[in-house]
């Protein structure tokens, strides 16, 4: 099965590699919880975690469904980060992806509620 894979600029790639590693060593409490459930085929589908798509890291995706799971901490809260969050969902979904986002109260109080909505958009 071919993929279409968007590449990161090369300016950035290196810079994002980085970031993204760091990432993955250093989950947040949310993307440990909800990395649990998503590993190793656990809903079906393989995902990747801190994943480079374009000048973006990505907190979960399934390539296979181009479908992103982003979890989202209070700072996304803020109206700055809000419009940044837009564009990036904007751009990614001119790529074919398609967004799920969830906040981190979300995840904790109702991870069954998050799974469940994950796994409908997985077989659509």
């Amino acid at each position: 099965m071919a993929y279409d894979y968007q590449t990161a600029d090369p300016m950035l790639y290196l810079k994002l590699r980085e970031l993204a590693h760091h990432n993955r060593n250093n989950p947040t409490e949310a993307e440990q919880l909800l990395w649990y459930y998503l590993r190793a085929n656990a809903l079906g589908f393989p995902f990747k975690r801190q994943h480079i798509i374009g000048d973006y890291i990505v907190d979960f995706v399934s390539i296979p469904t181009k479908l992103i799971v982003e979890l989202d901490g209070g700072y996304h809260q803020e109206e700055n980060q809000q419009m940044a969050d837009a564009q990036r969902t904007e751009w990614l979904e001119s790529k074919g992806y398609r967004v799920l986002r969830f906040s981190n109260e979300e995840l904790f109080q109702n991870i069954n509620q998050v799974l469940e909505t994950i796994k409908n958009h997985l077989y659509e």
